[in-house]
């Protein structure tokens, strides 16, 4: 339900970048009845491939989509029956093997459902009103003044005056260097993502495989991760130790599928042909990423008028898959911080509620950022993994929302299920 604040009472707000983070921020907002301005650096909602598939989880995702008031439309897009997970190592070995859901169990608040990328931000950026949201404007750089901050963008254009801007701009954030000099770390992991169209006609076996799911592959500090995709693709990525300057270097077009796969042949050679297969049947475009991080517990000074959000914030790796989970739940705390200064605008100021915000959103995001630096060291940065860590990263998982009795009677039974397999694989 739409709340209706005094129009002279509402902040001026700015949010740096249109990704999921800033959305579902924007949506809130507007739920609330404030207003805000998005300004994104793309061009349009499909300028660029938007990623894989991801979960939502109960007290995080979910719980922001319902907030939004956006539930309905998300089960239109959710895959309920996407939960279905592999994971093995390059001979095939299964090490962990969880059953896909059911549509059925659509309402059931313990499950996560699967929804690609792009529909979810597609789902949002519906969600709020057109005019809100600036395309093609690029940020090169925030200035403060008098009258609030002004933001200063690529084509020399500036838009000023603004209360709050909150920066949910990625990885690079030029919010974030406003605020502090601290630079993303390059974890030592980089790849490329690609997808095989139509999976289930142009590579039956994968698609079997996948299960409508995702099947997760690691082995010598190297991955392939194979994700269903709501369109009928398969979502590929494949990772491992490079430099970080190994595009320029390589002696091959990073950006050429076929040259890409003959590198990739050299390098995964020894892993099983139906887990390359994914690769083989690869086409079209081909995206390298290279993978990097915040120090697990940034923190930066508190600037009035300022804040961060998602990955601007915090960024993690994908290999806990909490990342936008996170951001969601970044947003849901900051959009009550706001909400609350609009309904008692005399009692504090909204700069109080943003530093209760950042105190808050501190917390839960450092854990989560520990959450998946200890899922990246179990399966990317272990030698033999998963066979020597796989235990650990369940427990990882396991333990995630699980009271603390309750923790070590789940590793005493992991550990003792895990040794028995071992004895016989």
């Amino acid at each position: 339900m739409q709340h209706s604040p005094n129009q002279d009472q509402l902040p001026k707000i700015a949010i740096i970048g249109a990704g999921p983070g800033g959305c579902i921020l924007a949506r809130l907002l507007h739920v609330h009845g404030i207003g805000c301005t998005i300004f994104e650096g793309e061009q349009s909602i499909d300028y660029r491939s938007q990623g894989g598939t991801l979960d939502l989880r109960t007290n995080t995702g979910l719980a922001a989509v319902k907030k939004a008031g956006l539930w309905k439309g998300f089960q239109k897009y959710a895959r309920f029956d996407g939960e279905s997970l592999l994971v093995t190592d390059k001979s095939l070995t299964t090490w962990l093997r969880r059953s896909p859901g059911k549509p059925d169990q659509k309402n059931k608040l313990g499950e996560a459902p699967e929804i690609d990328r792009s529909d979810l931000r597609k789902l949002l950026l519906e969600s709020v009103p057109k005019e809100s949201i600036r395309w093609g404007m690029k940020l090169s750089r925030v200035q403060s003044t008098d009258e609030g901050h002004d933001l200063h963008f690529s084509d020399g254009s500036v838009e000023g005056g603004f209360d709050l801007i909150v920066g949910c701009d990625g990885a690079f954030s030029k919010t974030r260097s406003l605020l502090t000099t601290e630079k993303v770390i390059y974890t030592g992991i980089s790849g490329w993502t690609m997808q095989i169209p139509n999976a289930k006609e142009t590579a039956p076996e994968v698609y079997s495989r996948v299960n409508r799911g995702s099947l997760f592959a690691y082995s010598d500090l190297k991955s392939i991760v194979t994700q269903q995709l709501s369109s009928g693709n398969l979502w590929v990525s494949t990772y491992g130790p490079y430099k970080e300057d190994y595009t320029s270097t390589c002696g091959f077009d990073a950006n050429d599928l076929a040259s890409v796969k003959t590198q990739l042949r050299e390098s995964l050679q020894d892993w099983r042909p139906e887990l390359f297969e994914a690769i083989e049947k690869a086409e079209g475009d081909v995206v390298w990423r290279a993978l990097y991080m915040l120090p697990v517990g940034f923190t930066w000074p508190h600037r009035k008028g300022v804040t961060l959000l998602g990955d601007a914030a915090h960024l993690m790796t994908p290999f806990s898959g909490i990342g936008v989970n996170t951001a969601f739940q970044d947003a849901m705390i900051l959009a009550e911080q706001i909400a609350a200064f609009v309904k008692s605008p005399n009692e504090s100021s909204l700069d109080e509620h943003i530093v209760a915000y950042e105190e808050e959103m501190y917390v839960h995001a450092h854990k989560a950022q520990r959450h998946t630096e200890g899922s990246m060291n179990d399966m990317m940065l272990t030698p033999e993994a998963p066979r020597v860590s796989i235990e650990s990263w369940v427990l990882r998982h396991l333990n995630e929302d699980k009271p603390l009795w309750a923790r070590p009677i789940l590793t005493a039974i992991v550990y003792a299920g895990y040794w028995v397999y071992k004895l016989f694989i």
